[in-house]
């Protein structure tokens, strides 16, 4: 990999993290489009991963201060109970990330076809947001659970994980300020958790790198800037409900991938 299809693929995960029009899908395209196959080596994975969790923390950086400080008052107060739906929404992904996650992925691997479908569905939901009026609820435990089967489905790529956590939350009349927030930290731990599984496969000596240092730099560097970049637009987008040029984006790029296939 050059350092020219680092940085390029860096700037892609770091906008389409957190910009409703899927990572994975995205990267898909790219590794199309450039002939790499990031998925290969997982040092270049695992790196882009963690530089858009480091975005998520800056970003959230006051908010993750004041959940931790009251979860070591060590009583039930606001803060542990958000932390509460924060992990019964995980619980979905970690079911089906720990179950299906290689099948789905290689199912959807390569093929331009399935991956432009599932952002067609993406588009779909985005654009279901602005069909129903805006709601005001301070999102319950049941929604945040629904929240988490909706980040489940994003293990297929193509359908982006904040387009349809954000999506769901929306339709169920919470908050667009809840819904941005929710729908950014609740993806924290899943990330991380993937990314110490990634590094225990390299500490194990079980995958090698291939991708010079300085490559692997930019990457990481580039996912970090866009990151930051993408998750404070996105924030504002989301307060402001407007996700229908996404959704146009979204129909756009998969009808594009199924004819490029």
């Amino acid at each position: 990999m050059t350092w020219i299809e680092a940085l390029i693929l860096g700037i892609v995960q770091g906008l389409t993290e957190f910009l409703p029009v899927s990572s994975s899908g995205h990267l898909e395209l790219g590794k199309v489009l450039l002939n790499v196959e990031v998925k290969e080596d997982i040092t270049f994975t695992v790196l882009v991963h963690f530089a858009t969790v480091l975005s998520t923390i800056t970003v959230f950086w006051g908010e993750l201060k004041g959940l931790v400080r009251g979860l070591f008052g060590f009583r039930l107060n606001s803060e542990t109970i958000y932390i509460g739906k924060i992990f019964l929404s995980m619980i979905p992904v970690l079911i089906i990330g720990i179950l299906f996650k290689d099948e789905v992925e290689s199912l959807f691997s390569g093929n331009l076809v399935l991956v432009g479908s599932a952002l067609l569905v993406t588009g779909a939901l985005l654009i279901s947001t602005q069909l129903v009026k805006q709601g005001n609820k301070h999102i319950p435990f049941l929604d945040a659970f629904i929240m988490g089967l909706a980040q489940a489905l994003a293990v297929i790529p193509g359908i982006s994980r904040s387009g349809a956590t954000i999506s769901t939350g929306l339709l169920m009349k919470n908050s667009r300020d809840e819904v941005a927030k929710f729908s950014f930290l609740m993806v924290l731990l899943p990330i991380i958790g993937a990314g110490l599984l990634d590094i225990l496969s390299i500490a194990s000596g079980t995958v090698e790198t291939g991708i010079q240092t300085g490559s692997l730099v930019i990457g990481f560097l580039a996912a970090y800037l866009s990151g930051l970049a993408a998750c404070s637009w996105m924030i504002r987008i989301v307060k402001k409900g407007n996700l229908y040029w996404f959704a146009i984006y979204c129909i756009i790029i998969g009808i594009l991938s199924i004819v490029l296939a």
